[in-house]
């Protein structure tokens, strides 16, 4: 039986790793016009799905020549690795999400998005809770990371 001693060490060492296994998170985004997603990493598998340039995925296990990856709606599927790219997007997620000029909820409205429209990561250092994006209009602002998919 465990003493409290080694009970307690055990547990630092376990809230020690929680961030280390957070930050493993991997996310690219689809690199040619239509990926097709498989139910097994062989292009003779049964298609899945298509997905559109610049959507993202999140890497769950990489063979080399094929990559298992989760979609914004949980979806599990296999991808061909050279149909992604490091290029890094964020799906939004919700009705009306909103770029602002700067990252606080008092700044410049520059636009409002629906759900679903695929965003450019500009800068992946996250500030206050905001992601710096652009828009494929060309719009280049912040939005609130709960409203997007993607970003780890």
């Amino acid at each position: 039986m465990l003493n409290y001693s080694t009970k307690s060490v055990i547990a630092l060492i376990a809230l020690m790793l929680v961030p280390t296994l957070a930050a493993a998170l991997e996310f690219k985004s689809v690199a040619v016009p239509k990926a097709v997603l498989y139910d097994a990493p062989s292009g003779s598998a049964k298609k899945l799905l298509l997905l559109s340039q610049g959507y993202p995925v999140e890497i769950i296990v990489n063979l080399g020549d094929w990559l298992k990856v989760r979609d914004a709606q949980g979806g599990i599927s296999w991808v061909e690795a050279k149909q992604l790219s490091g290029k890094r997007t964020v799906l939004v997620t919700v009705a009306n999400a909103e770029i602002r000029s700067d990252a606080v909820v008092t700044s410049s409205l520059l636009a409002t998005l629906e759900k679903d429209v695929v965003l450019e990561v500009v800068d992946p250092k996250l500030n206050n809770g905001w992601l710096k994006v652009k828009h494929r209009d060309g719009v280049t602002g912040f939005v609130l990371i709960s409203s997007v998919w993607g970003f780890n």
